[in-house]
């Protein structure tokens, strides 16, 4: 199973808007830890499993092959303060994530904290104008 941390595991023009957002972020002081790129498909189906025939809560509705972050196109990322991960999305710290998710978006990343179902903060993608779809497909993110 993969489960990277690694921005060169994702595609190019994702890579570099993330690298873009990393900088943003750390010329705001805010200091990101990229906790997910790319995963394959064994490793997106365990995450699928937690809270179903796992331990745990539900982290995602993505099985393997239908997550962004199994094309290279997504990564998942937490701020940090003082040395520890605020997962926290309430109050302060939810402020802190929205900060977070304006600079992803100025640097040309969709962000998973604005949809509407299954809202994920830690989340960003680019596609391209790309779908799962077009991506199972074969087509890649340019």
């Amino acid at each position: 199973m993969i489960a990277s941390r690694d921005l060169m595991e994702l595609a190019l023009p994702v890579r570099v808007r993330a690298q873009k957002f990393i900088s943003a972020c750390d010329a705001a002081g805010i200091d990101l830890l990229v906790t997910s790129t790319y995963r394959d498909h064994a490793s997106q189906d365990a995450l699928y499993a937690q809270g179903r025939s796992k331990i745990g809560p539900i982290v995602t509705n993505a099985r393997g092959g239908q997550s962004y972050h199994n094309f290279r196109c997504a990564l998942d990322v937490v701020p940090m303060r003082a040395g520890k991960p605020v997962w926290d999305t309430r109050g302060t710290d939810g402020l802190l994530w929205q900060r977070v998710g304006a600079i992803g978006e100025s640097c040309g990343l969709d962000w998973a904290g604005r949809w509407e179902r299954f809202r994920e903060y830690a989340h960003f993608q680019y596609t391209g104008g790309l779908t799962l779809a077009d991506l199972q497909a074969g087509k890649t993110v340019v």
